[in-house]
């Protein structure tokens, strides 16, 4: 474990290997095992809203705490939504309007929100038959994005 210990008579700070690990608190005690246990929510919720969806939904499945806080944190899910909601905005509006977490939001439009994507930017604009698309995951899309992309394709 490295530990950073700043002598005062240099200008900067020189490491010491310690096979300690070192503490949380400052008079020394034992070590926290959980930082959630010790910071408010709201921090542990700014922490949480800094990963990316995979890691979020893995840092769910850590322990209860951590389950607990992500699960209710709609700030958390709202910050993963915004990247689906660039794609499919009127999917996730709409979603927002029937009354949907964020999170159910996000897990609804995510796979769409990467087929539209894709469809878009061309990725498939030289697709000539279903078997090319074969082995690729898709979403249902509807006629509304179907016009979309049929749009974004005859502008190419």
């Amino acid at each position: 474990m490295m530990l950073q210990h700043h002598d005062s008579s240099r200008t900067s700070p020189v490491f010491l290997l310690s096979k300690k690990r070192p503490s949380l608190t400052s008079t020394g005690g034992p070590l926290a095992q959980n930082f959630a246990e010790m910071l408010p929510t709201e921090m542990s919720t700014k922490i949480f809203g800094e990963l990316d969806a995979e890691s979020l939904c893995s840092a769910a499945r850590t322990c209860r705490l951590w389950h607990d806080i992500i699960e209710e944190s709609e700030q958390v899910w709202r910050r993963q939504c915004l990247p689906v909601r660039a794609v499919c905005q009127r999917e996730v509006d709409g979603d927002r309007r029937d009354g949907l977490s964020w999170k159910v939001t996000l897990v609804k439009n995510y796979r769409r929100s990467c087929v539209k994507r894709d469809w878009l930017r061309g990725r498939y604009s030289h697709v000539r038959s279903a078997e090319e698309l074969s082995g690729r995951k898709m979403a249902p899309l509807d006629a509304e994005t179907w016009g979309e992309i049929l749009q974004a394709e005859l502008d190419r």
